[in-house]
Formats: structure tokens, sequence, C-alpha cells
């Protein structure tokens, strides 16, 4: 591996299925939504980290719906995130020490700014079973999260699903109209 470089995620088995899931959410690339920034509010507070993300994980990038905390950019290559292997897992993934973990210790975001250390994902996964995403707190120090956390992180990233189905619901009808 390169320095500066972040270790690939194989693709998931679903790929086109869950990328086309996420198309049709409409959401890439949408303004910033009241709604989405209360849950990322609320994420950081529970698990007491200066940064929380809505992460939408495209074909070659992650695209963030939400960003609370100091998170310059609006996506970054998909090839150097950590949510490339949060979708990969049926529940949270987890990294407590990113300067520790051969996947990440190289990655820009580890060695630059956001400068990550731990990282804790919760996927968001489709009616379908489908993940295009995740829930994901971030701090700049090595950290681990209570049982009560993780659990609290599992069941936002449920409310952001229903969310977003609520909302490709609500935009179906008003385009019928």
């Amino acid at each position: 591996m390169t320095p500066g470089a972040a270790r690939k995620a194989p693709l998931p088995a679903n790929e086109s299925a869950r990328v086309k899931a996420l198309h049709d959410f409409e959401i890439l690339d949408t303004a910033p939504e009241d709604s989405f920034d209360d849950f990322t509010r609320l994420a950081a507070f529970i698990c007491k980290t200066p940064i929380a993300v809505i992460s939408l994980v495209d074909s070659d990038r992650q695209w963030f719906k939400s960003r609370i905390g100091d998170i310059k950019d609006e996506q970054t290559a998909r090839e150097i995130s950590f949510c490339q292997y949060t979708i990969l897992q049926p529940g949270p993934f987890i990294v407590r020490d990113a300067l520790e973990d051969e996947r990440f210790k190289s990655s820009p975001l580890v060695n630059s700014d956001p400068h990550i250390r731990f990282y804790a994902g919760s996927p968001l996964v489709t009616s379908n079973g489908l993940e295009v995403g995740a829930l994901c707190v971030i701090d700049r120090v090595p950290k681990d999260l209570a049982p009560e956390q993780i659990s609290a992180l599992k069941i936002l990233s449920k409310l952001i699903m229903t969310q977003l189905e609520l909302r490709k619901t609500i935009f179906k009808l008003k385009k019928r109209k």
C-alpha cells in the first residue's frame, strides 16, 4: 500500500442493486434538511463525539447528506472511506483507534484533516435489506462506546431509513399531481 492510501474494501455481492436503491431515493447532491441534521446532532450528543455524519455510499464516493462538526468536504472518495466497510456489516462497524488498524492507518482521513482516530458507523439498510450508507460518529481521539450508545446508533440508523422512505414516498406522490 502506498503512503497516504487506504485499503479498499471488497464490493458487496449486491452492489448494483444497492447502488440502484440508493439512486431511487433521489437524495444524492440535495440540499441539507433539518430532519437529517437532527439525527446527526443527536448521534453526536449520545456518543459524545465532535463529528457525526449521514453518509450515502455511491459507486465511487461517499456523499454526506448531513454533517455535524468540523467536516469541510461534502463527499470523499469511496476508496478512502470508513463507510465502505460499514455497508458490508450486518451491524455497527467500530474502529477504536484508526492508527492501530491496518485498513486505515495510512488513510488521508486519518493522517490529515479531519484526523479520524475513532469511528463508529451503523449501516442504513433499506426495507429490502440493501445497505445504502451509514450513520457515523467520529472523534479525533481513540475511544470506546458503551453498549447503550451502540444500541442508540442502531435505532437512529433505522429512524433515518424511515425518514428516507417517507421522503421518497412524498416525492412520488407530488410527482403524480
